[in-house]
C-alpha cells in the first residue's frame, strides 16, 4: 500500500510517514476554493462516506496547541478533547497560530508531519473502518491509511471526541 510520492507531490506528511515505514495511499482531487467544507469536499470528490474522511483541528488546551481528529461529518467534542488531554478547558485555536505551529493551511492542516508535533487526539470512531483519510499536507490531497498507523505517526491517543 505504501507509494512514494515524488516531484510536487511530497509534503512533510509524506515524507514523515516515508521515514517511519508507514503504508499509505496518496488520493488527490481537484480542490473548489468555493465549497465550503474542505472535508466534505474530499469526501464527495473521492467518493468516500464521510465517516471515513477526517478533519484535523487544532484547539488551544489551557494555553498550549492539540490536535483533534475527528469524521468530517461529526463536530469536535471540545471538552471531550479537554478530557482526553487532561485539562479542563479546550477552544479552537486562531488559524493563523495553527498555521504556523503546525506549517500547513487551514484547509491543508494534516495531523502527520507537522513542523512542531502538537499533542494529538484521534477520534476512536476511526477504528471502525479498516483505513481511513487525513489531508495530506495541501488542500486537494488526502491520505489513506490505518487507524492504527496514524496513531503510531502522531503518538495520538485515541478517546471518543466527536459529537454529531
Amino acid at each position: 500500500m505504501t507509494r512514494k510520492v515524488s516531484g510536487g507531490g511530497a509534503t512533510p506528511a509524506t515524507l514523515a510517514l516515508q521515514r517511519l515505514g508507514i503504508a499509505f495511499v496518496p488520493h488527490t482531487y481537484l480542490h473548489d476554493p468555493a465549497h465550503r467544507s474542505f472535508g466534505l469536499e474530499a469526501a464527495e470528490a473521492l467518493g468516500v462516506e464521510p465517516e471515513r474522511v477526517f478533519k484535523t483541528l487544532v484547539a488551544s488546551v489551557d494555553g498550549r496547541l492539540a490536535v483533534g481528529v475527528v469524521p468530517v461529518s461529526r463536530t469536535l467534542d471540545l471538552k471531550a478533547l479537554a478530557a482526553a488531554l487532561g485539562v479542563k478547558k479546550a477552544e479552537l485555536a486562531d488559524q493563523h497560530e495553527a498555521e504556523r505551529k503546525t506549517g500547513y493551511v487551514a484547509g491543508g492542516i494534516s495531523p502527520i508531519g507537522q513542523r512542531t508535533a502538537l499533542p494529538t487526539v484521534i477520534d476512536a470512531s476511526a477504528d471502525s473502518h479498516e483505513t481511513i483519510f487525513v489531508s495530506g499536507g495541501r488542500r486537494g490531497f488526502e491520505l489513506e491509511l490505518s487507524p492504527h498507523d496514524l496513531r503510531t505517526a502522531t503518538a495520538a491517543l485515541k478517546s471518543q471526541i466527536s459529537r454529531p
